[in-house]
């Protein structure tokens, strides 16, 4: 399973194409839709969300709802691609007019400079359009149907705030999907700590009154995964490592933890590693979860567990120092507009590549042609592994 995205910020339309779903999978385009709308939600975000609306539209692999094993190919139309029609047209020649929006002030943080650099783009507009956070929407519609397909083989997978700037919420690691899914639908924050909603919305209050911007920690959990996806034999096998370059593939993260991560090496392996039970309904199992699911690369049969440090967006209503790339002098950063906060949507965009990279290891494990195959090859596998 791979999967391929392309469009601008402000372009006619981001595009989304995902091959290797196996023929079979009922697909519930309500249900993109509604993730799309979460992702476009939450306290924190800016004016842009007041104009997009997104809605999917499937232009490929799909027929009367479901899916025929052949790419899927998705569209999410940019409304305000309207304003925005003749400094983003792809085919007219470049005139004084189209390029009223140059950008000649990279902001700090961001892809501005680098990729100006990289590619010799004079108008960092080129870089910000294609490096911006509007491209995980299609992300996003990917993920979901990648959910639908894990939801078919029982695998559930949820992702929550644990953290806005400084206020951490309560930990709950007890918690499965349904009562994160139920705790998280109470509040804009998508957190599970009820008590910490009004402080945070108060922080984020003063933090764009200030000009300001935060970034956060998210948690993905994952259960009723199977063991063994992934490998141990090298490293470009090892799951957990798959998972860890998917998160940080998305924008503004800056760091990956699996289980207990960074907490794991402040304490003794006695507190670590997770003791092994059996028993004869259910075989093997682990006693704790503090490695996330995954011993030697490979998922232990315990939930997943994934966190994610995001950074403050780069773009501050009360710009830091830059340089014109054009005069080289020292100038206030270019200002695009933003969000104080996008830890929220974040939060749905990590879930859904978590649910991409386990849907890519069960159809690389199993028979991904078609779903009633899978499901019955799953199921053996689960059996076996039981019997061990």
């Amino acid at each position: 399973m791979n999967y391929l995205t392309a469009g601008e910020s402000h372009g006619p339309q981001l595009t989304g194409i995902l091959e290797g779903v196996p023929a079979g999978l009922h697909l519930n385009i309500d249900d993109i839709n509604e993730q799309l709308k979460k992702r476009q939600g939450g306290y924190g975000r800016g004016n842009r969300q007041q104009i997009e609306h997104d809605q999917v539209t499937i232009v490929g692999g799909v027929r009367h709802e479901m899916t025929l094993g052949s790419p899927i190919a998705l569209v999410v139309n940019n409304r305000d691609h309207a304003h925005w029609r003749e400094i983003m047209d792809p085919v007219s020649p470049e005139t004084a007019e189209n390029t009223l929006r140059k950008v000649e002030r990279p902001r700090p943080g961001h892809a501005d400079l680098v990729g100006g650099m990289k590619y010799r783009h004079r108008d960092l507009r080129n870089v910000l359009e294609r490096s911006s956070a509007r491209e995980t929407a299609i992300r996003v519609a990917i993920g979901t149907i990648c959910k639908q397909l894990l939801d078919e083989l029982g695998i559930e997978i949820a992702g929550y705030v644990e953290q806005i700037g400084p206020i951490a919420t309560a930990d709950h690691p007890e918690l499965d999907v349904a009562k994160i899914e139920a705790e998280i639908s109470q509040n804009d924050l998508r957190v599970i700590d009820q008590s910490k909603v009004g402080e945070i919305h108060e922080l984020i209050d003063k933090t764009k009154k200030d000009g300001d911007t935060l970034g956060g920690i998210i948690r993905v959990v994952a259960t009723n995964v199977p063991a063994g996806l992934g490998s141990y034999v090298s490293w470009d096998t090892k799951l957990d490592a798959k998972l860890a370059a998917a998160v940080m593939g998305v924008n503004a993260m800056k760091g990956v933890e699996i289980g207990d991560g960074f907490k794991a090496a402040t304490n003794f392996g006695s507190q670590v590693m997770d003791e092994i039970d059996w028993d004869q309904q259910s075989g093997f199992s682990r006693e704790t979860d503090h490695l996330g699911g995954f011993e030697g690369g490979m998922t232990n049969g315990m939930p997943i567990i994934v966190k994610a440090a995001m950074k403050p967006i780069p773009t501050l209503y009360k710009p830091l120092q830059s340089v014109d790339v054009e005069t080289k002098k020292v100038k206030k950063a270019s200002v695009e507009r933003s969000d104080t906060t996008a830890i929220v949507p974040a939060s749905i965009v990590i879930e859904s590549v978590v649910a991409i990279e386990l849907a890519k290891a069960i159809t690389d494990k199993f028979d991904g042609d078609n779903l009633q195959r899978l499901q019955e090859q799953l199921a053996a596998y689960k059996a076996e592994l039981k019997n061990f």
